[in-house]
């Protein structure tokens, strides 16, 4: 893939969708429709993008960037002023973006001029976390940082290749590999993700996902159609995955997300969420950002292939014990 041609068709598309050309599609384009009538969202999408889950605080209330902000933020993101790691740096060895055309900048990235995901609160920011949620999440950086080294076992999920956070719900974008395929039926809507390849089947009949459910890492979803919008609730989280990496707090049994997917033009869907657990936040939030349809195929994710970080790991920090022992004379 060649860097400077994705920044020129990025940069094009999203001069020419936010600057009213989409209104003139909107008006010519028909919703494809099933044969039993709901509307296809079936294809590959991205959410790859360069709006953050919070806004920066600098920014206050604003909610969205002009046009010219939006190509600038474009160009500094395509000229490496964002925070990625720089290429031949020690940050940058782990995984080596730009060889391996890891960076997001290299991915098609839906335009979107808003300041943050986060739409409520209106200051783009997570709510405060709430004194229970705290105390739990200090209780666990204690564990953490006795007993993080012990086995495999401890090392983190995503660590472990088992899950990643932000295979949501609520879906959050990556910073790479953010490639999905949506399958529908009339009967289920298939959501599978490019990371780590975890896939939701999501049953369409609007029925109550607290019920008869065993927690799990993903929670339990139902879906329903609500005119041309598809409306799915999620609850019964394990509470053993980090809530998508805000603030290292835990989503729990009582959490219930709410989602909704509206295809909107040709090659657009709106996604849209919001989070109440009054267990973990003193109040609801909620975030929108767009998918962007791209050509297929969604390649295989082998996470564990020359995967050698838990080994070197473990074993440098058995080696250091050893040392320690050996330097106290044991």
């Amino acid at each position: 893939m060649n860097r400077i041609h994705t920044f020129g068709s990025a940069f094009l598309t999203g001069a020419c969708l936010l600057s009213g050309n989409v209104l003139a599609q909107s008006e010519s384009w028909e919703m494809p429709r099933t044969s039993w009538g709901d509307p296809v969202i079936q294809g590959y999408w991205t959410n790859s993008s360069l709006v953050p889950l919070q806004r920066p605080t600098a920014l206050g209330t604003k909610e969205f960037y002009s046009l010219e902000e939006y190509r600038e933020n474009l160009r500094r993101a395509f000229e490496g002023e964002t925070d990625e790691t720089q290429a031949g740096t020690a940050a940058d060895v782990h995984y080596q973006f730009d060889d391996y055309l890891m960076n997001r900048t290299a991915d098609s990235i839906a335009p979107n001029l808003r300041t943050s995901i986060i739409s409520n609160p209106s200051n783009g920011r997570l709510p405060e976390a709430t004194g229970e949620a705290l105390e739990k999440l200090e209780a666990y950086s204690v564990w953490r940082e006795e007993h993080q080294w012990d086995s495999a076992n401890t090392r983190g999920l995503s660590e472990r290749c088992l899950i990643w956070g932000q295979e949501g719900p609520p879906i959050l974008p990556l910073g790479y590999n953010s490639t999905y395929q949506f399958m529908q039926t009339e009967d289920y809507v298939i959501l599978q993700l490019e990371m780590i390849h975890d896939v939701r089947i999501i049953p369409l009949d609007g029925g109550n996902p607290a019920k008869n459910s065993l927690p799990q890492w993903l929670g339990n979803s139902r879906g329903h159609w609500e005119g041309d919008t598809l409306v799915v609730e999620t609850t019964r989280f394990s509470g053993r995955t980090d809530a998508n990496g805000m603030r290292g707090v835990s989503l729990d049994s009582n959490n219930h997300v709410i989602e909704r997917f509206t295809r909107v033009s040709e090659d657009t869907i709106d996604y849209e969420f919001t989070i109440n657990d009054p267990t973990v936040w003193k109040q609801s939030w909620s975030g929108v950002y767009p998918f962007k349809a791209i050509d297929g195929p969604m390649f295989e994710y082998a996470c564990h292939e020359g995967n050698y970080g838990i080994e070197n790991i473990l074993s440098g920090k058995r080696r250091e014990e050893l040392d320690r022992m050996e330097a106290a004379g044991q």
